[in-house]
């Protein structure tokens, strides 16, 4: 299983969630974007449909699976 951790961080005269590189949309203040946060990583819990997709590596090379849509990772926020 995957994890997923968001972490709240100061951004942009504000406040945002960060995953690895990527910041969300910056928040007037910490509690709005660990709210935020707390969210998103709800939403990483719901099942979806088993599907096909494709995804391209860091290398340039393209790969097809089928994505079990139960196959859920651990998101959680850092405190």
């Amino acid at each position: 299983m995957v994890d997923v951790i968001y972490r709240i961080v100061q951004h942009a005269d504000g406040w945002a969630y960060k995953l690895g590189d990527t910041f969300s949309e910056t928040y007037p203040t910490r509690e709005a974007a660990t709210a935020a946060a707390h969210r998103v990583a709800r939403e990483q819990h719901v099942a979806g449909e088993t599907r096909g997709i494709s995804w391209e590596d860091e290398n340039g090379d393209w790969h097809t699976e089928l994505s079990d849509g139960h196959d859920r990772p651990d998101a959680r926020v850092a405190d």
